[in-house]
């Protein structure tokens, strides 16, 4: 595991039993899987990079645009589906036809792999990474270092 990826995992933990609150980005107070990613971003990264604008909870589904996708693309590191490593951001696809509108930290590989993930009714909770969620996984991407 990489440095950063061992500071983004530890960042995400901290992060567990964080109620589930839209558009939020607050420890221990609310978060949605964005405020989650932008909070752990804060933490070792530095400053966010850009203003997060208002956004549905279905991330503009009915349109079609990928806003979430495109918003990562901008700011982290682009990876291969089978490159996983801990601390990667992975983009989930709920619906088939649907845009990418979950997002997601890997916490483990290996026999029994995690992922830690802000979700409606259940706020931020380490989730075995099933096939069921596997599945849905569109994009993986890696964080940048620190002042990059």
């Amino acid at each position: 595991m990489s440095v950063v990826g061992e500071q983004v995992v530890a960042e995400a933990r901290l992060w567990l039993g964080t109620p589930y609150r839209h558009q939020a980005s607050c420890k221990g107070a609310g978060a949605d899987c964005l405020g989650l990613l932008r909070g752990v971003w804060r933490a070792v990264v530095g400053q966010e990079p850009e203003a997060v604008p208002a956004y549905s909870a279905d991330w503009s589904e009915p349109q079609g645009e990928e806003r979430l996708w495109a918003a990562a693309g901008r700011r982290l590191i682009p990876k291969a589906a089978g490159d996983a490593a801990p601390g990667d951001v992975v983009l989930f696809r709920m619906r088939e036809q649907g845009v990418a509108n979950h997002l997601g930290i890997t916490a483990a590989l290996g026999a029994a792999p995690t992922f830690i993930h802000a979700y409606s009714g259940h706020g931020v909770v380490e989730s075995p990474f099933s096939e069921p969620w596997a599945r849905r996984v569109v994009a993986r991407f890696e964080f940048p270092k620190a002042g990059s």
